[in-house]
């Protein structure tokens, strides 16, 4: 993926104190391989979000992990061709601090990169988190949230933890009770240490399986693999992407997606209408059909699927939704075999994408929540929820 450096002047901080619109700190970016999908995403949100009810203030995460305001101008981070943007570092960052939600900026040395003095940016009211992957989806800027008492959108810490974690994700589910298929974790130490186990272990599954890094999204390291001698391949390649892989039995079906809002305090979670991935035969929805070769996929919306299943798939999604413990949003994705009327729960996101492509705004749109006021249902979900343990 190739980075446009940002060049536009960031303009002064419009907030002043006593402004009635409710503050929004906007960070996209991040450490994660999703990183171009992330500022895809914020791109969107810039666009559609209500400016005279939300006060924004961006703030792009480069790839190092540095914080830093970005200027207000979408068009800086669109897909464009395929290719994604990238934030950059400038000569300040921005930091909150801890127990009051405010922001500050600083610049920073460029010899020993010291803190040379400070800019109180204001308080923040609430943060949306468009970050996909690691270090944005995981729990850990969650966690980061909790401590400095600011509200954000989204699952909490534990929430956002497990549900980044296929393995864990399925385990959890699985026990309550939800079909998630079959499936074998691949640690480190097990694949160093005895890898015939291993090998033995995902041929128990059958051939073929999909190879998948633990810990990522956006179908980013993700091999189909038809034989034994394929394995070591597609094992190094999710490794790339995260240490502990994941190996999952062949599942046939449709592929079913299912979007779901989490209600404000006093009402249970909603879902959208179905969405549908089609995939040409032998082929899965994989990173380039998604961002880059659009058209070699199709994305139906709303999905042809009876009465019946269309309520056991929305159900099954909300079952999910509140095992995993989830807040704000999330889509659960789904192999639906329509003769057998079974539903499998695949994976479950709780930040999926908002590009131009993404499913998520689509079906809502079908719900007839229009992308501005699905965004304002999220920033006001999460203004409106406590503070510390829920």
């Amino acid at each position: 993926m190739s980075g446009a450096r940002l060049v536009a002047m960031i303009e002064p901080v419009p907030h002043v104190a006593g402004s009635p619109r409710p503050r929004v700190l906007l960070i996209f970016g991040g450490r994660s391989s999703e990183h171009e999908i992330s500022c895809a995403t914020a791109a969107g949100v810039l666009r559609a979000i209500d400016r005279d009810a939300w006060d924004i203030l961006p703030v792009g995460i480069t790839k190092d992990g540095e914080w830093t305001r970005v200027p207000d101008d979408p068009s800086l981070f669109d897909l464009r061709d395929g290719h994604g943007q990238s934030v950059h570092a400038s000569d300040t960052r921005v930091a909150l601090t801890p127990g009051g939600a405010r922001l500050v900026e600083f610049p920073v040395d460029d010899e020993d990169g010291a803190v040379v003095g400070t800019t109180d940016l204001g308080r923040i009211d609430v943060v949306l988190p468009l970050l996909h992957g690691p270090y944005g989806e995981d729990g850990t800027i969650q966690g980061l949230f909790e401590m400095t008492d600011v509200r954000y959108v989204g699952c909490g810490v534990t929430s956002s933890a497990i549900s980044m974690d296929k393995h864990l994700t399925k385990t959890v589910l699985h026990a309550a009770g939800i079909d998630v298929g079959r499936w074998e974790l691949i640690t480190p130490r097990e694949w160093d240490e005895d890898r015939q186990s291993c090998i033995d272990r995902v041929a128990a599954l059958g051939y073929p399986v999909f190879v998948k890094p633990c810990r990522a999204g956006s179908s980013i390291g993700i091999s189909r693999v038809e034989s034994p001698e394929q394995l070591g391949t597609a094992v190094k390649e999710a490794r790339n992407h995260d240490p502990r892989v994941i190996v999952e039995s062949l599942l046939t079906g449709r592929e079913i997606e299912c979007g779901v809002l989490g209600g404000r305090a006093g009402t249970g979670p909603r879902t959208a209408p179905l969405g549908e991935i089609v995939v040409p035969e032998g082929g899965f929805y994989d990173y380039d059909s998604k961002y880059i070769d659009t058209e070699a996929v199709g994305l139906v919306c709303p999905a042809d699927v009876d009465g019946a299943d269309t309520r056991l798939i929305q159900e099954t999604a909300v079952r999910a939704f509140e095992a995993l413990e989830g807040e704000g949003l999330a889509r659960v994705d789904f192999f639906y075999d329509p003769d057998g009327h079974r539903v499998t729960v695949n994976e479950v996101n709780t930040m999926p994408g908002f590009t131009q492509f993404s499913m998520f705004p689509q079906m809502w749109a079908q719900a007839g929540v229009a992308y501005t006021d699905l965004v304002d249902e999220l920033l006001g979900t999460a203004a409106s929820r406590d503070l510390g343990l829920r």
